[in-house]
């Protein structure tokens, strides 16, 4: 059994073109088949009657990497909660649903093309602050850093963050505070991120807001979409650790 979908794609040649919606129609869609196979079929068709193909990114497929960062109806990386778009199957659509895809929509990540947002902002951020300052050599014994249980299960589910951006997708200020308390927070709770900690954190909120970033109001729409589940309290934390840095005289 296939499906009848109606397509409303995002197209956009480049920076500086307006950008519009396209319609299309595909006909013979396999309900087994994922969102970004979906588009590789679109794609094959088009690239057949010597049309331009959409522009997506993608690479791991495999809801690791983070770079399957499309807008579905309205929510960034689609229906299902937890779930990244390279990772979302066509049986959560109906048959002859009209499916419209869009790219993030936030000023810190332009469009480079079509569904192709430009998200180096977040590499910057963590070249701001993301690195810590640790002795190179034979690796350390397992446990020869004694790290309390609930701070190291907070660092790992802090840790699972992929940056594809979903949060700042999902915000209505484009905030990327839940990208920022992700790390901050991973870093912050290991003895390892100690010695930098507290420049880190007043750099990176330097760079966010740099980068053109909006502000958080703690709408938690960004914790919605993450498809890590990325827990809102991170930003509780980074905010801690701002104040803390500057009002109590941490910095530098």
């Amino acid at each position: 059994m296939t499906m009848k979908l109606t397509l409303r794609v995002w197209r956009q040649s480049g920076p500086e073109d307006k950008g519009r919606m396209v319609e299309y129609k595909l006909d013979d869609v396999s309900p087994d088949a994922s969102f970004l196979e979906m588009l590789d079929v679109l794609n094959e068709r088009l690239i057949a009657e010597g049309e331009e193909p959409v522009a997506f990114d993608h690479d791991c497929r495999e809801g690791i990497c983070g770079m399957c960062s499309l807008v579905i109806n309205g929510t960034p990386h689609g229906p299902e909660r937890a779930t990244t778009t390279c990772q979302l199957h066509m049986r959560k659509f109906k048959d002859g649903e009209v499916i419209d895809i869009e790219p993030w929509r936030a000023a810190a990540f332009p469009v480079v093309k079509d569904l192709v947002v430009d998200r180096s902002a977040f590499d910057r951020m963590i070249q701001a602050g993301g690195y810590i300052t640790a002795p190179t050599g034979t690796a350390p014994e397992a446990h020869a850093v004694p790290v309390p249980k609930p701070d190291a299960d907070q660092a790992f589910e802090a840790a699972e963050c992929i940056g594809c951006g979903a949060c700042v997708a999902a915000c209505p200020n484009g905030s990327a505070a839940l990208f920022l308390g992700a790390k901050v927070t991973h870093l912050g709770l290991m003895p390892q991120g100690q010695p930098e900690r507290w420049d880190r954190v007043v750099s990176m909120l330097e760079t966010h807001d740099e980068e053109g970033f909006g502000g958080c109001t703690n709408t938690g729409e960004c914790t919605a979409a993450c498809p890590k589940g990325i827990p809102l309290d991170v930003i509780g934390r980074l905010n801690h650790d701002y104040l803390k840095a500057t009002a109590g005289g941490k910095k530098r």
